[in-house]
C-alpha cells in the first residue's frame, strides 16, 4: 500500500477511483449479501418476543460477521458480543494506516427490522427481495442492513487506493427498532475499546433527494406504548347496554383530547415542545428552497373526496419540514379490542387499546416525557374507567431522547461539501429528520467533542417501516464513496 500524506487534499482521480471501487463492490458483493439479508425476517425484539429462540437475529448477525471477515482487511478484529438476555452486537476494529493515527472513527448501523406491515405491491413482499431498476425492494435493506457492508467497503476503497485513514471501529446493534434499550450496556462494556472518538458515521438516516449528499442535523425523540381503556369484563349486547354503559372508544377519545387538538394535530402540553434554534430554522429555509413542494408531494396520498389528492397539514415547505422534525406529533399505529369488520356484531366491546407513537422535538428528554405522558393519560379517568398507559422498553429506558447535531467543524463541513460535489455533482444538503436514533444522544453525551456524520439512503418514497420499502442502490454507491472520502479527511 502506498502511503499518502493525510494533509494533502484528495485529487479528482482519487475521488473517481473511490467511486469506481464502491460501484463495483455494490454490484459484486453488497447487493447479493443484502438480497439474502432481506429474506430473513429478523424482526426487532419488540415485534418478536421469541427472537432468541427463533434465531433469526443471530442468523443475520452471523452472516454479516462472516461477510466482514471474508474481506480480510489488514489488522481487522471482529467480535460478536453477547450479554445474557440481550440482543447481540457486532464490534470490529481496523487499525490506522497513517503514521499519526489521530482520533477514532466510529461507524454505526443495525440489523434488526420492523415488522411486515400490509399493502405491499402484488409482486413484492417484506421478505421476498426484488432488484428492479436500481431499487432493491424488501424490509430492512435501506433501514439499515446495508450499513455494515457499506462501512467496510468505504474503508476497503481507501486502502485499495493507498489513501491513509485513521483507526476505525464499527458498532452494529440488533435492538434499534425497539428503542436500543440494550445499547447502553454494550456502550459501557465497549467504552475502553472505542478509544477517543473524533467522528461518528451513522448510516441509519435519510436524504432529501437522490441528487446530493444529505447531512442529518437533528432527530426527534419518541415515546411509544399502549393506551388501554377498560369498561366491562366482557362484551354485551349494544342494544341492551349502549347509552348506559360508556363506550370505551369514546372514553379513549376523551383521554387523547388531553394530549392533542384533534382539529389541528397540535400537541397541547407545553412540556412536549421546545424552542427552535435559529440555525435550524435557517437550514430549514435553505432546504425548503431546494426541495420545494416535494417536501409534501413525495408522500403516497390517497384520492380525496373531490377526486384530487388528500391534502397535507401545510403546503408551506418550511412549515412542513419543521412539523416533521422540530414539533411533537402523535400517531396511532395499532389497535386492539376490535373484531374484524366481517365479525363485528352489535356488541358493546369491553375495552379499546391504541398503540401510540409520540414523536418529540430533539431537545425534549424522552424519559421525562414518558413519565408525564403516563400521568396525563391515566389520572382522573372519565367514569372511573380503568385507563392504563404502558410505555415500550425496559425499566430505565422508557422514552428515547432526540438529538441536535453539534456545530460543524470547518474540516468536516469542507469534507462533506467536497465529497458531495465529487460524487453527486451538487453541494451537501442539510436536513432534520423526523425519526429517532437513540444512539446519537448517547454518543453525544459520551463523546461531546466528536463530530457527527449522520446520513443514509432513505430518500423519497423509500418508505422504511411501510410497504414497498426500497434501497436506492445508485445513491448508496455514491454515499459509500462519499463516506470513504470524509474518513480520509478526518484529522
Amino acid at each position: 500500500m502506498n502511503a499518502r500524506d493525510p494533509n494533502l487534499p484528495l485529487l479528482p482521480d482519487d475521488a473517481s477511483a473511490l467511486g469506481a471501487y464502491a460501484d463495483a463492490a455494490w454490484d459484486q458483493r453488497i447487493v447479493p449479501a443484502l438480497t439474502d439479508y432481506i429474506g430473513v425476517p429478523s424482526k426487532s425484539p419488540m415485534f418478536d418476543a421469541d427472537w432468541a429462540a427463533n434465531g433469526l437475529i443471530d442468523r443475520v448477525v452471523r452472516d454479516a460477521a462472516l461477510w466482514v471477515e471474508s474481506r480480510k482487511l489488514p489488522g481487522l478484529k471482529l467480535e460478536v458480543i453477547r450479554i445474557e438476555g440481550r440482543t447481540p452486537v457486532i464490534f470490529f476494529e481496523i487499525p490506522a494506516t497513517r503514521a499519526e493515527a489521530g482520533d477514532t472513527v466510529l461507524l454505526y448501523g443495525h440489523l434488526d427490522k420492523q415488522p411486515e406491515f400490509n399493502g405491499w405491491r402484488r409482486d413484492l413482499g417484506p421478505w421476498t427481495p426484488k432488484y428492479e431498476d436500481g431499487l432493491l425492494y424488501g424490509r430492512g435493506g435501506a433501514d439499515d442492513g446495508y450499513a455494515v457492508y457499506a462501512a467496510i467497503t468505504a474503508i476497503e476503497a481507501l486502502q485499495a487506493q493507498g489513501l491513509p485513514h485513521p483507526r476505525c471501529v464499527g458498532l452494529i446493534e440488533t435492538c434499534e427498532e425497539s428503542g436500543s434499550y440494550d445499547l447502553p450496556v454494550y456502550l459501557d462494556t465497549l467504552r475502553p475499546r472505542l478509544g477517543q472518538v473524533g467522528l461518528v458515521v451513522c448510516l441509519d438516516s435519510g436524504a432529501g433527494n437522490y441528487d446530493q449528499l444529505w447531512l442529518t442535523t437533528s432527530l426527534r425523540g419518541m415515546v411509544s406504548g399502549v393506551l388501554k381503556v377498560e369498561i366491562l369484563s366482557e362484551g354485551i349486547h349494544s342494544g341492551d347496554a349502549s347509552g348506559l354503559v360508556p363506550s370505551s372508544f369514546r372514553v379513549l377519545r376523551q383521554v387523547l383530547d388531553r394530549l392533542e387538538d384533534s382539529k389541528t394535530g397540535h400537541l397541547l402540553p407545553q412540556s412536549f415542545h421546545c424552542e427552535l434554534p435559529a440555525s435550524r430554522l435557517a437550514q430549514a429555509q435553505t432546504t425548503a428552497a431546494i426541495l420545494g413542494d416535494e417536501v409534501w408531494k413525495r408522500m403516497p396520498w390517497a384520492c380525496g373526496a373531490d377526486g384530487g389528492a388528500v391534502l397535507p397539514t401545510t403546503t408551506d415547505p418550511v412549515e412542513g419540514l419543521l412539523n416533521r422534525t422540530w414539533r411533537p406529533t402523535l400517531s396511532v399505529t395499532g389497535v386492539d379490542g376490535f373484531p374484524e369488520l366481517k365479525n363485528a356484531g352489535n356488541v358493546l366491546r369491553p375495552y379499546t387499546a391504541f398503540k401510540l407513537s409520540l414523536r418529540l422535538p430533539p431537545l425534549v428528554d424522552g424519559h421525562e416525557a414518558s413519565v408525564k405522558l403516563k400521568a396525563l393519560l391515566e389520572d382522573n379517568a372519565p367514569y372511573n374507567a380503568k385507563v392504563t398507559f404502558h410505555a415500550d422498553g425496559r425499566a430505565g429506558a422508557l422514552g428515547a431522547t432526540g438529538w441536535n447535531a453539534p456545530e460543524l467543524s470547518t474540516w468536516l463541513e469542507d469534507a462533506l461539501n467536497a465529497a458531495s460535489m465529487a460524487h453527486y455533482g451538487a453541494p451537501v444538503g442539510y436536513v432534520g429528520q423526523g425519526g429517532t436514533i437513540p444512539l446519537m444522544s448517547m454518543l453525544q453525551q459520551g463523546f461531546p467533542k466528536a463530530q457527527m456524520m449522520v446520513c443514509g439512503v432513505l430518500g423519497p418514497k423509500s418508505n422504511a417501516h411501510g410497504p414497498n420499502e426500497f434501497l436506492h442502490v445508485p445513491y448508496a454507491k455514491k454515499l459509500t464513496a462519499a463516506v470513504a472520502q470524509v474518513i480520509a479527511a478526518c484529522p
